[in-house]
């Protein structure tokens, strides 16, 4: 992650800040025009660096999530949407064999994605549709974006659960109130970086992650502290 965030792709958006503060405009818009993600597919070694920051991440995350979350014990056919290059789901499916995994992602990032046991690797995007499954998994998505893309990402993830189908979050969570704790710190530092690496990027309190699946049509909502400042939640259909 330290080679990510130190790349220069990364740190050229940072001379931007201080306009984006005065009016309000992109960084990532003013340093290329197109959005993050967009620019990914336009230069190869960033894609590359930032797959594989993303893998390493996923690495730790996941295993900890493996060991406190129970989650996953009934779902049959579960959908990583944003899911890289496929690290996150083959650990889940690896732990769950039962587990049917569609790893999906745009087509730059799928291109990259080398076969896994029990994943099916699906290219698509997910703000005009999201593959069906009884589960769908959203590990750093949403503080990617705005609140009006992440409840068009979540409605689109509705329409591909069944009834009682779930959309399994895992994000950071602001704290309700600011804190001058170094946990604190971290994530509101995180916070900044989302704001100046993607449009609309934000971290979010649970309650603001409790309106976004309101929103998205989702009438359950429960959290779990994992640890630090991350969470596991569940939006259920």
């Amino acid at each position: 992650m330290s080679l990510l965030h130190h790349d220069k792709v990364f740190m050229d958006l940072w001379h931007h800040v201080k306009d984006s503060v005065l009016d309000g405009s992109e960084p990532v818009m003013a340093a290329y025009g197109m959005s993050s993600f967009e620019y990914q597919g336009t230069d190869p070694r960033f894609n590359k660096v930032f797959n594989e920051a993303m893998q390493s991440h996923s690495t730790i995350m996941i295993s900890r999530l493996l060991r406190t979350y129970g989650g996953f014990d009934d779902v049959e056919v579960l959908v990583d949407v944003g899911g890289g290059v496929g690290t996150t789901l083959g650990m889940i499916t690896a732990s769950h064999p039962r587990i049917k995994g569609i790893n999906f992602d745009l087509s730059h990032v799928i291109s990259e994605a080398q076969p896994l046991p029990g994943v099916q690797h699906v290219s698509g995007d997910m703000f005009e549709a999201v593959p069906r499954g009884d589960a769908i998994f959203l590990k750093l998505i949403l503080h990617d974006w705005s609140d009006e893309n992440c409840v068009k990402l979540l409605k689109n993830c509705w329409k591909a659960l069944p009834e009682k189908g779930k959309v399994i979050v895992v994000e950071c969570v602001l704290p309700a109130v600011p804190k001058p704790t170094p946990r604190a710190q971290g994530i509101f530092q995180l916070d900044l970086c989302m704001a100046t690496y993607n449009i609309g990027g934000k971290e979010r309190t649970e309650e603001e992650f409790q309106g976004l699946a309101r929103d998205g049509g989702f009438t359950g909502f429960k959290a779990l502290h994992l640890f630090a400042d991350t969470w596991v939640m569940e939006f259920t259909k």
